[in-house]
C-alpha cells in the first residue's frame, strides 16, 4: 500500500534525491523532479495498484519526471561540443595499437552482488559524477532511464553512430574509474 499522507512519503526522499542527482548532476533540478515526483504520488495514490513496492512505483514516477527535464533543457540549450575532448587520450590509452586491453578487466565477481553492495553504490556514482557531463548524461539515458537509440538521438541532436561512441567511452572511464575505486575500497 502507498503511504497515504505526506509525511509518509518523506521517508523516500532522500532515495529518491540521490537517484535524481547521479542522472542530472544538478541539485536544484533534482530537487524539483523528487517534488513533482511526491506530488504526482498524491495525486495519484489511488491508481497505485500496489503490484510493485511503493519505493519502485515512486521510482518508476520520477525517470519520467527526469526524462521530461532533460526534454525541456535540451530544447532550451544545446550541449557543448567539446565536453570529453581530451578523454579520448585516456581511453585510447587502454588498448593496444592491435585492439587488444593493455590490461584485462578484473573480475568484479557477481554484478547482482555488486549493485547491492553500499560501497559500491557510492563508489559507482562518484565514478558517475566525475565522467564527462555528456558522456555521464548519455549514460544514464540509456543504461538508467532506459531510452531507446532513437529517443535519445533525438533529445540530444546527436547520430546514432556518435551515440555508440560516447557510450563505448563512458562504459570504458567507468570501467577505468570503478577499477580504481572499487579496488581500493575491497582492498581494505
Amino acid at each position: 500500500m502507498i503511504p497515504s499522507g505526506t509525511e509518509d512519503l518523506e521517508q523516500f526522499r532522500p532515495y529518491l534525491l540521490r537517484y535524481a542527482l547521479l542522472q542530472l548532476r544538478d541539485r536544484d533540478g533534482a530537487e524539483d523532479v523528487v517534488q513533482e515526483t511526491l506530488l504526482a504520488a498524491l495525486e495519484g495514490r489511488a491508481r497505485f495498484a500496489g503490484k510493485s513496492s511503493p519505493k519502485t512505483w515512486l521510482t518508476g514516477i520520477l525517470k519520467h519526471k527526469i526524462i521530461d527535464l532533460i526534454r525541456r533543457r535540451s530544447r532550451e540549450q544545446p550541449l557543448a561540443a567539446d565536453d570529453g575532448a581530451a578523454e579520448s587520450d585516456v581511453v585510447d590509452a587502454l588498448f593496444r595499437a592491435d585492439g587488444h586491453w593493455q590490461q584485462f578487466p578484473s573480475d568484479w565477481g557477481s554484478p547482482e552482488r555488486a549493485l547491492e553492495d553500499k560501497r559500491f553504490r557510492e563508489v559507482f556514482e562518484m565514478c558517475a559524477r566525475v565522467m564527462p557531463a555528456r558522456n555521464a548524461r548519455v549514460f544514464m539515458m540509456r543504461e538508467v532511464l532506459e531510452l531507446s537509440t532513437e529517443e535519445i538521438c533525438k533529445e540530444i541532436g546527436i547520430t546514432p553512430t556518435n551515440l555508440w561512441v560516447i557510450l563505448h567511452r563512458a562504459r570504458l572511464s567507468l570501467r577505468e574509474c570503478i577499477e580504481i575505486k572499487w579496488g581500493a575500497v575491497t582492498a581494505r
